[in-house]
């Protein structure tokens, strides 16, 4: 079973920035699409970036593109999402995903790491 932990979170002011880090573990093979969804109190869930493993397809959310930055790291088993110029409304549960070895679909997720930007 896949395990994802996430760390890096922590309170900044706006126009900071923070990394995120998550290290995934358990698996057989390993999961073909990671990515970083974010959910606010009062808020829908929202994937705010995501990476094909395999290829490096990446995909940014309208809000961050520009702002955020997901690499990965294949032999530490890591991927990082940098945020710079952060915002107050990035505030939220940041949470790391991971599809399967054959699926885009994620069904593994970490536990969730708060991050809080102050105007």
């Amino acid at each position: 079973q896949v395990q994802l932990v996430e760390s890096g979170g922590g309170s900044v002011e706006a126009g900071g920035s923070l990394r995120l880090a998550c290290t995934v573990s358990g698996y057989t093979r390993y999961p073909s699409h990671m990515g970083w969804f974010r959910q606010a109190p009062g808020k829908e869930r929202e994937e705010v970036a995501g990476i094909f493993a395999r290829g490096g397809s990446i995909y940014y959310a309208d809000s961050v593109r520009g702002r955020f930055t997901i690499s990965q790291d294949n032999a530490k088993n890591s991927v990082y999402l940098q945020m710079n110029s952060l915002k107050p409304e990035d505030t939220a549960m940041y949470y790391c995903a991971a599809s399967g070895y054959w699926s885009t679909h994620y069904t593994s997720w970490g536990q969730g790491t708060q991050v809080t930007v102050s105007s």
